[in-house]
């Protein structure tokens, strides 16, 4: 039953995209992987399904970031299905299997939205390669207006002019300013990039639908600033992780880009103390358990790092930089407090 069970298991990894799409059809590709609230089809972005063979495991293998769980298609047809008997989840897994393709989509699901075959990482790697560097232009004006102003050891952030946007395939291609973010490996291969399209002067996000986006392997990366050595701080988003480094410039920090991805980010070797720049949220909350939790478990001391408001841009617009970076010393290993909160970097 169990071998019967894994080349059921490893059939439906062929196909799991198709998988995704017809179970889990709240959620959307996101790179190489389909993400979604949970293994019930619950909206969000908590749970990652891989869509296909990676050196990490098999195409169809899942982890839920906020709960720990972890499964195969099988589990996800079961739990989006409500089934309690395996000799159902098989026969509906046989039944999938043997649907023609044009069946397997959810109604009202535009086949014209889906994803082209074209190799996500190696996109990526051309548009950041296409940017070019951050100081003068827009990247610049829009982060200096967030009250960000050290942007030393930001090679991972560019600007390119005309940033191809489209909010959904029924909408034409539109052409807008972006900051560019390249999402690395510990190595520091480009993995994937991140973008977040800005108005025409900089002062803000752009007025659209979806302003921020990703594309790329994301699950375990991020966006780095600094080699980190023996400590190092990560949270969510760039502008809340540079709003930290403008108070401790000279930290090496990583931005995972979303609560979800923040919960999984890889370890880099050596590493002895994790500074977790905590969101005030609830999704905060789980990624900052879960990064504590894995970091225990493998000898990492973790010090979380709480704003007052919603995040530290807030914080530091709000108070300014010399009022919170004399909160965030409070917060810090002792003998942190004067290697990291030094004004010149």
């Amino acid at each position: 039953m169990a071998d019967a069970a894994h080349d059921l298991a490893r059939r439906l990894g062929r196909q799991a995209e198709a998988v995704c799409r017809h179970y889990l059809s709240a959620g959307r590709r996101q790179g190489h992987y389909w993400q979604v609230g949970d293994v019930r089809n619950t909206p969000g972005r908590s749970l990652f399904v891989r869509l296909s063979d990676s050196a990490h495991g098999p195409a169809g293998k899942w982890t839920d970031a906020a709960t720990g769980e972890h499964g195969d298609l099988l589990d996800v047809i079961r739990e989006s299905r409500g089934l309690s008997i395996f000799a159902d989840v098989v026969a509906e897994a046989e039944t999938f299997l043997r649907l023609p393709q044009s069946r397997r989509e959810p109604e009202g699901v535009d086949r014209r939205a889906a994803p082209t075959s074209a190799n996500p990482v190696i996109s990526a790697q051309r548009l950041f390669a296409a940017a070019k560097p951050i100081p003068g232009t827009l990247v610049e004006t829009y982060l200096r207006n967030r009250g960000i102003t050290a942007l030393h050891e930001t090679g991972s952030l560019r600007f390119h002019p005309r940033c191809y946007y489209r909010s959904d395939a029924h909408t034409p291609i539109q052409p807008l300013p972006a900051m560019v973010a390249a999402v690395t490996d510990l190595s520091g291969r480009i993995t994937g990039v991140h973008r977040t399209w800005l108005a025409p002067n900089g002062s803000d996000k752009a007025a659209i639908t979806t302003p921020r986006r990703a594309m790329g392997h994301l699950l375990e990366h991020a966006v780095r600033f600094g080699g980190a050595d023996d400590v190092m701080a990560v949270g969510e988003g760039i502008e809340t992780i540079l709003s930290v480094r403008t108070l401790l410039p000279n930290l090496p920090m990583a931005a995972a880009l979303s609560a979800a991805h923040l919960a999984v980010i890889a370890f880099p070797p050596g590493l002895h103390r994790l500074y977790i720049v905590r969101d005030n949220d609830p999704a905060g909350d789980r990624a900052r358990d879960s990064v504590a939790s894995r970091a225990a478990s493998v000898g990492i001391e973790a010090i979380v790092l709480s704003p007052a408001l919603g995040d530290f841009n807030e914080d530091l617009r709000a108070f300014g930089v010399d009022a919170v970076r004399a909160e965030l010393r409070c917060l810090l290993a002792p003998e942190d407090a004067s290697r990291f909160t030094m004004l010149n970097p």
